[in-house]
């Protein structure tokens, strides 16, 4: 199993609430098209213990492997996601990882 995971920043001049709706309603949908994507969560920045959340969240889209990930990322459709990030994201400003999960507790 492979994950990546992006670090999502609000686009400037957009109303955060609009931001997040735009990302769950429209762009989500967008990514579900993406072949061989097995899943895909969106973890929305809602507080921080200082106030106002830093970014607006963080998705991970998981596939089988790196070779179903090379021919998702090949893809028309991951093409269409990452251009609709400028629709409600700073798609300049994307810190991208593949990620372990490590389960301490649950």
């Amino acid at each position: 199993m492979l994950k990546v995971t992006f670090v999502v920043y609000e686009k400037a001049g957009l109303d955060r609430a609009e931001a997040l709706r735009y990302w769950r309603d429209t762009h989500g949908p967008i990514d579900a098209k993406i072949p061989g994507l097995q899943r895909y969560v969106q973890q929305h920045a809602i507080a921080a213990p200082e106030g106002d959340p830093p970014f607006l969240g963080v998705a991970t889209l998981t596939f089988a492997d790196e070779d179903a990930f090379g021919v998702a990322a090949a893809s028309p459709e991951f093409a269409a996601a990452i251009a609709d990030l400028d629709n409600f994201a700073d798609a300049q400003r994307l810190p991208t990882a593949f990620v372990e999960e490590v389960v301490i507790v649950g």
